[in-house]
């Protein structure tokens, strides 16, 4: 463990631990009879995380996410308001594939940072990048996204992931989201990844031939949310509405709190048609006209939420246009 002070952490050692890193770990695999060790990278992923959370269960997920997503990972760890300072350190994850005698590691860099060092984080973090690939930044701190350095951090990386589903203020998040990816930031946000599989199904049911001819009747869309889904709600409420309006369908939203057994459902309604999809725990209850079916909905971890977010190194058309609806739909009801 290297320490710094305001002057900040000289890349150039950082670099040359990895350096080293990787000669102790090619020399220990061929002493102990393996092939080497290979080592893999297809971008940087830079974890913004604070302190108190939990080191172990972030370390497994992203040691999930290394065979199909490896990455030279940066993990910040935001120590608060302690005295101005900068400290890391560097290690490797590693695992050796199924019937082969080499093992494959991916660069791993701990960067704890205070509140008043967070400004030279960018300066810190971007020399250290994997050269010539994108750089992803995880926000897992709900209070660095309303913090004056999070505009010059966002703008480091290819692609900034958040979770809104932890803000505080789900209608003024939406609107700094939205105002965050017309600034040109290319945004995730896993509140909407979560949605992913009820996206899927609602589209499939109208697969259904009959369904489909009934869509022109739809008149209303009502979603209600409980606790954490407030964002997601209104991405969902924007999202149908968006896509009915690409049909040709006008309807009503409205997005309100929850008073029954479902932590999130939504309703699609109108000239004696009614479709629903609602959360029951880890069921997805879904509703059409008075047939009713139940599917196994597990919610999905970190993990799950972050592979399909590294997939998608690209702009979302659909997202954006939905956070963007989502935004103008939340202040609309005020």
């Amino acid at each position: 463990m290297a320490a710094a002070g305001a002057e900040g952490i000289p890349p150039e050692r950082v670099l040359r631990e990895l350096s080293d890193l990787w000669i102790t770990l090619d020399k220990q695999g061929r002493d102990e009879g393996a092939a080497g060790v290979l080592r893999a990278c297809t971008l940087t992923l830079v974890v913004l995380s604070e302190a108190s959370d939990d080191a172990m269960a972030l370390g497994e997920t992203i040691a999930a996410l290394m065979p199909e997503h490896p990455a030279r990972t940066i993990v910040v760890k935001l120590s608060g308001a302690a005295e101005r300072a900068l400290a890391e350190r560097v290690y490797a994850q590693c695992w050796m594939p199924f019937g082969q005698r080499r093992q494959i590691c991916c660069e791993q860099i701990e960067i704890t940072v205070s509140d008043a060092a967070l400004a030279g984080l960018p300066s810190v973090v971007l020399p250290l990048a994997a050269p010539d690939l994108p750089v992803i930044v995880w926000s897992r701190s709900a209070r660095l996204f309303e913090m004056p350095p999070f505009g010059a951090i966002a703008r480091m990386a290819t692609k900034v992931v958040v979770d809104s589903a932890g803000f505080a203020n789900p209608k003024r998040t939406l609107r700094q989201l939205a105002e965050t990816a017309r600034s040109g930031v290319l945004l995730g946000d896993l509140a909407w990844t979560r949605l992913t599989r009820w996206r899927e199904m609602l589209a499939r049911l109208f697969e259904n031939r009959d369904y489909l001819a009934k869509l022109a009747r739809i008149s209303s869309v009502r979603v209600v949310y409980d606790g954490e889904f407030a964002t997601s709600a209104w991405y969902m409420g924007a999202w149908v509405v968006n896509a009915l309006r690409g049909a040709g369908v006008s309807a009503k939203v409205s997005v309100g709190a929850s008073s029954g057994p479902a932590s999130l459902s939504v309703e699609l309604a109108g000239g004696g048609f009614r479709v629903e999809l609602a959360r029951q725990q880890d069921r997805l209850v879904i509703t059409v006209d008075n047939a009713e079916n139940c599917t196994n909905l597990p919610q999905p971890g970190d993990y799950l939420l972050m592979r399909e977010e590294l997939g998608i190194v690209r702009r979302d058309a659909v997202f954006e246009r939905t956070l963007a609806s989502a935004a103008r739909l939340a202040y609309a009801t005020d």
